[in-house]
């Protein structure tokens, strides 16, 4: 019996993926790359604890006009989870999306906003039809957000402005956790880590978005 991708070595783990044994070389070498790994894979999680992403620089973060300061993300962490949560949901019902499809949306996400900004609503959708999905998906989720905000809190509190910021923030921790694989989805997985009730989480329960 050999190795179900390179068809040579002997294997030593089952592949979810692939759905049959795998070595580890190959484990190591194909995944996220020629292998969609689904997030609960025990392997796949491990290599996300334990590999090294190189810091973005933050001078290279699109939008840089946004401002965000960490008093601003303080100030909407409630928002800011939402949002987070929205994405995340978005992206696993988006079958195949990975994280390269949620920078699309995030990117389209924003240029939506900015108009929203200035005074002149349009809606950018992206041509990839993965990511065109999670920013409907998104879009709808904080429409219903925002019907039931004043039954929540008795009025509509929730600026354009401050999803603006918020959603530019995401993107930016986006573009700090993408592990640079084609099918890659550390970003998704880091994501799963703030919400305790996720199916695939396994991370403390009372963490924050909030960069240290």
């Amino acid at each position: 019996m050999s190795c179900a991708i390179c068809h040579t070595r002997r294997p030593r783990r089952f592949c979810p993926g692939v759905r049959a044994d795998i070595c580890t070389l190959c484990c190591g070498t194909e995944r996220e790359v020629t292998v969609d790994c689904p997030l609960d894979c025990v392997y796949l999680r491990e290599a996300h604890q334990h590999e090294k992403i190189e810091p973005a620089d933050p001078q290279t973060f699109p939008n840089q006009d946004i401002r965000v300061t960490e008093e601003f993300i303080r100030d909407h962490e409630p928002l800011l989870l939402f949002l987070a949560r929205t994405l995340l949901d978005a992206a696993l019902a988006t079958s195949g999306a990975v994280d390269y499809d949620v920078r699309e949306a995030l990117e389209a996400l924003v240029r939506t906003y900015r108009t929203l900004e200035s005074g002149v609503y349009y809606e950018t959708r992206p041509d990839n039809l993965l990511a065109a999905n999670i920013c409907r998906l998104v879009q709808a989720g904080i429409e219903e957000f925002r019907k039931q905000e004043p039954e929540r809190v008795g009025m509509t509190q929730t600026r354009d402005a401050d999803i603006l910021g918020l959603l530019a923030f995401l993107q930016r921790l986006e573009l700090d956790n993408n592990n640079g694989r084609k099918r890659g989805r550390a970003y998704l997985d880091f994501l799963t880590g703030f919400f305790p009730d996720h199916p695939s989480e396994t991370a403390p329960a009372t963490p924050s978005l909030i960069v240290p």
